[in-house]
């Protein structure tokens, strides 16, 4: 089903399983295969191509090249109907690629809103993406992994399967994560280590002076104090129960995972 009002150049080649909403612009030579639905005023540059199972939300902009939707690269994967989810107000530059999930995890891989993903950025099966996250040039998502909200990754930094980040964490260009990466916390170097929390990106986004110094004393907590995760978090839930920021970093620790970055 196509909407009256979508833009679809005649060199575009559009499944008649493709729901295309209103406002929907698809440009020359893309190819949209199978069960994908395009929410409205989304943009869809030329030379890319989009396979089903795969929803896209409302006002995307696709840049030309990219492989949206396309089967994972799990060798478990036997073609089974897995899907990919994206959500709203997302920018994908070029020659990104976004796969579907497997039936062996999520059976669904999920992108948030609001994500800037830059040129040549990997998504890979069942990965999700909270909101307003930025991956630079050629950042790279392996299977499983989870990535909060207001995550930054830097150009050419790579996350192991199973991997964690929290929300506001910061990512440095060219770093290896083999590890879990703990809400707040600036992460850098092969393998990544630990760095401090991210000031700047905190007050940027309103936090406090006095919360962004009491994330810095929980950041102490975990780091400097020779403290065990488990001893870590009784100190950290006393926190918590004076500043309701520290309660992300309790729910991060108590949650299981590879470990975290030391």
């Amino acid at each position: 089903m196509i909407d009256p009002t979508a833009k679809i150049d005649p060199l575009a080649k559009v499944s008649a399983q493709a729901v295309i909403g209103p406002n929907v612009v698809i440009k020359a030579h893309v190819i949209i295969e199978g069960e994908v639905t395009i929410g409205e005023d989304t943009v869809v540059e030329p030379f890319c191509v989009l396979r089903g199972p795969t929803t896209i939300g409302k006002r995307n902009h696709i840049y030309q090249f990219c492989s949206i939707g396309e089967a994972c690269q799990d060798l478990k994967y036997k073609n089974e109907p897995t899907r990919l989810v994206i959500g709203d107000d997302n920018v994908i530059r070029e020659h990104c690629t976004m796969h579907r999930g497997t039936v062996q995890g999520h059976n669904v891989t999920t992108v948030g809103n609001h994500n800037l993903f830059m040129v040549n950025v990997h998504v890979a099966h069942d990965c999700i993406i909270g909101d307003n996250c930025i991956f630079a040039n050629n950042a790279t998502l392996a299977g499983h992994v989870v990535i909060g909200n207001y995550v930054i990754f830097g150009g050419l930094s790579a996350i192991h399967q199973f991997g964690r980040v929290g929300d506001h964490a910061f990512i440095a260009g060219m770093a290896a994560l083999n590890m879990d990466v703990p809400p707040y916390v600036m992460a850098a170097g092969h393998y990544a280590k630990a760095h401090g929390i991210n000031r700047v990106g905190l007050l940027r986004r309103g936090f406090t002076e006095e919360q962004v110094n009491t994330l810095r004393r929980a950041y102490m907590v975990i780091y400097h104090q020779h403290n065990t995760i488990e001893q870590a978090l009784v100190k950290l839930r006393e926190m918590a129960a004076q500043e309701s920021a520290v309660q992300p970093l309790v729910d991060f620790l108590e949650a299981s995972g590879r470990g975290i970055v030391r």
